[in-house]
């Protein structure tokens, strides 16, 4: 199955380690925050969370629609990432398709 640009860039954060997984993980990071990646699949509550980090760290919230991000990052039952790499977020939010839309404001 054909990999979307943006999930390509995903991939590449995930190499660099510049993706960090979870909303324990993401609520204790120290560094700043460019792009959350929320899963179209979170509960109310999960997407309540994800827009208080939201406000947190200033950055915008991705909705991944077409696959779960569990499928696009590989790890099991993780519906919340976000990417610590200015450059790479922009390339995602440039790079964006149909199976992504913005959930919530924040400058990239």
């Amino acid at each position: 199955m054909q990999r979307s640009k943006a999930e390509g860039y995903i991939g590449l954060c995930m190499k660099a380690g510049k993706l960090t997984c979870g909303f324990n993980a993401i609520e204790i990071q120290r560094g700043k925050i460019y792009l959350l990646l929320l899963c179209a699949t979170a509960s109310e509550n999960a997407k309540k969370s994800a827009r208080k980090l939201s406000v947190k760290f200033g950055c915008p919230i991705f909705l991944t629609e077409g696959k779960t991000l569990e499928e696009i990052i590989g790890k099991p039952n993780c519906k919340l990432a976000a990417v610590r790499d200015e450059n790479l977020a922009k390339a995602i939010v440039a790079s964006a398709d149909e199976e992504y839309r913005i959930y919530s404001g924040g400058n990239v």
